[in-house]
């Protein structure tokens, strides 16, 4: 299994993380072409290698040729909510899976957001958050671990900075309010730097789809990767360290919940609503069963394997969005290949092909199910052919 691990020597935000993606091998354009079917405007991304206390990275820009103006693209982004958000994220192309943490990330600093200002979840504002450029780090942090096809994802202790800010609430302290909300029950550094080191967007990025450790996790290291920060620091270079590898220590199994509820009094709308927010919520995979319950009527089992940190979370999806009165659940131990996602130069054009091991030995290779898809769209062919054609040449494919 590919992990990583982000190094927060000092702090992390989102064009620091990024630039480390871009840095470890995740290609610039191919960002760009992904964050495109959000459909966003007025913005360019680009890179450079920079240096930072001597130590050659990446610096990731969000270039807003408006940012200053009077744009009304621009105007309109400032201000967006996060049912704004999250309805820009899911009307896209983009994988589910860079959609589900996309969301994800932006609910959480929502829930954070809410909760300092007195409000609820729908009617918070981002401000800053729900700029083009926040909005463009964190949609563009799940990309990159999806291309990257890094499956796990750990981070260090970290340093927030001291001292104080300007922003649209006026000045507050280091960390803002949303940073320190982010980083509750996380593992901080205590550094003598008095600037913001540590971004909300940072913290939420590795706080939603990280796991904090004290020390960095064994691994065979493949790549190391470093992104930059936008000032040259003199008390710490300002980059964020990236470390990609194998897994050294995880074992063939490991143990999921299985949660489930029957279901007979809800339409087929609401049933499709709740599956996509239990992936939301955190679920691994979610899915019906149809079954004949009491009196005879046709129900359905809803069920979800989930990891333990997104239990709660899963379980609250279940009581908030259902007419159940009750749930199971239970733990199962399930057996998993080592999986990585790579790129292939078919006869129909690039697709990146999902390939799973096990001691090495690769046991299943299976194409993205969106490019295949974009695919048929481009080329006005049928999905199944597109399906046929490249399994044909994986046939003779040796070189993974």
């Amino acid at each position: 299994m590919k992990i990583a691990y982000f190094d927060c020597f000092s702090g992390v935000s989102g064009d620091m993380i990024l630039g480390a993606f871009v840095d470890a091998g995740l290609e610039i354009h191919l960002l760009i072409t992904e964050l495109e079917k959000l459909h966003l405007h007025g913005y360019e991304l680009s890179c450079e290698k920079v240096k930072r206390a001597g130590i050659a990275g990446t610096k990731v820009y969000v270039n807003i040729p408006e940012r200053h103006g009077h744009s009304h693209t621009a105007g309109h982004m400032h201000h967006l909510t996060f049912p704004d958000i999250r309805l820009i994220i899911e009307k896209s192309r983009l994988h589910q899976q860079i959609k589900d943490n996309g969301i994800k990330i932006f609910h959480r600093l929502a829930a954070v957001e809410a909760e300092i200002h007195g409000t609820s979840i729908e009617e918070v504002h981002f401000h800053e958050v729900g700029a083009i450029d926040s909005i463009v780090d964190i949609v563009g942090a799940a990309i990159g671990l999806h291309l990257l096809g890094i499956e796990k994802l750990y981070f260090s202790p970290v340093p927030t900075g001291s001292g104080y800010i300007k922003c649209e609430h006026g000045v507050l302290p280091v960390p803002a309010p949303a940073t320190a909300g982010l980083l509750k029950n996380q593992l901080l550094k205590s550094v003598a730097i008095e600037k913001e080191l540590t971004t909300p967007t940072g913290a939420a990025i590795v706080t939603t789809l990280g796991e904090g450790l004290k020390t960095m996790p064994k691994m065979k290291v493949l790549t190391i990767g470093y992104g930059a920060g936008s000032n040259d620091n003199p008390e710490v270079p300002n980059l964020l360290r990236i470390v990609i590898g194998e897994d050294t220590q995880r074992q063939e199994s490991d143990e999921v919940w299985v949660v489930e509820t029957n279901i007979d009094n809800m339409t087929g709308e609401i049933m499709g609503y709740v599956m996509d927010r239990l992936f939301s919520a955190g679920a691994v995979d979610a899915y019906f069963t149809p079954v004949q319950m009491k009196k005879g009527r046709p129900g359905i089992i809803i069920s979800a394997i989930v990891p333990e940190k997104h239990l709660l979370s899963v379980e609250a999806v279940l009581f908030n969005q259902t007419t159940t009165f009750g749930i199971r659940k239970y733990k199962a131990v399930r057996s998993i290949l080592s999986r990585e996602v790579k790129e292939y130069e078919s006869s129909l054009g690039k697709i990146r092909m999902k390939i799973g091991s096990l001691n090495g030995d690769i046991k299943n290779i299976s194409p993205e199910y969106e490019d295949c898809k974009r695919i048929a769209e481009e080329r006005h062919i049928p999905l199944k052919h597109v399906y046929t054609i490249i399994t044909k040449e994986l046939d003779t494919f040796n070189h993974f």
